[in-house]
């Protein structure tokens, strides 16, 4: 396997340098604001990510206020109290997407973040605590226990909330690849899905740097957007 340096060397090449490489790593949020989060703020983001697969991510960013009205801020204690004759009303309301399927996920999230809120003393207690070196078990648990947040659906909610995660976006697969992981194209079993793990948990380990910084310096290593270093 590659050394990752020649990985970010590449990358510093492609984006003009390291100062402005570093302008494009993502924020990692600490322990201590992953559980200061509420628990409506992993909803909401749990329902934005889910509403974005296979839709525009504009529309739904700028549509998001009006989910913010309609799903009352997210707070699961009052969406908690909604009757399925309520729920079902969503399918009508041009505040949201009238999908009953992403609608039901959100349902059924609300019991989701309801016990693992009770289970850990808050939501972000549980998200905080999962070893970033067991991301591919923590992803594998939100799909099993909650509802629509499988592939890249809980990979984006967990970068969004600043939990310390890596994407398997496009470019990211590129890299592991190019570097000699013997994966798939779109890799989804757990076979392939251990194999990137212990990678970038090989990569933590030479470099000291967050999951989150070492899959987007990967990401920006391959791909189309060129910028010579002056």
């Amino acid at each position: 396997m590659a050394k990752f340096e020649k990985i970010k060397q590449r990358a510093e090449h492609r984006k003009g340098g390291g100062a402005a490489l570093k302008k494009l790593l993502p924020k990692v949020a600490s322990k201590k604001k992953l559980i200061a989060l509420g628990d409506d703020r992993y909803l909401a983001m749990m329902t934005k990510c889910i509403n974005q697969a296979g839709f525009s991510w504009k529309v739904i960013e700028n549509k998001w206020p009006e989910f913010e009205e309609a799903f009352f801020a997210f707070n699961p204690k009052k969406l908690g109290y909604l009757s399925a004759e309520q729920w079902e009303a969503y399918v009508s309301d041009r505040r949201v997407v009238r999908n009953w399927q992403k609608i039901k996920a959100l349902q059924e999230n609300v019991f989701f973040v309801q016990e693992e809120s009770r289970k850990n003393c808050g939501f972000g207690k549980f998200i905080s605590e999962w070893p970033a070196s067991d991301q591919i078990g923590l992803m594998a648990y939100l799909k099993e226990h909650g509802s629509r947040l499988g592939g890249q659906s809980a990979l984006w909610f967990l970068r969004r909330t600043g939990k310390d995660c890596f994407i398997l976006s496009k470019d990211v697969v590129v890299t592991l690849r190019g570097s000699g992981l013997e994966i798939a194209e779109q890799p989804s079993s757990q076979r392939d899905l251990k194999k990137v793990q212990a990678q970038f948990n090989e990569w933590h380990e030479e470099t000291g740097l967050p999951y989150s910084h070492l899959s987007r310096i990967a990401a920006c290593s391959v791909g189309e957007n060129y910028l010579e270093q002056a």
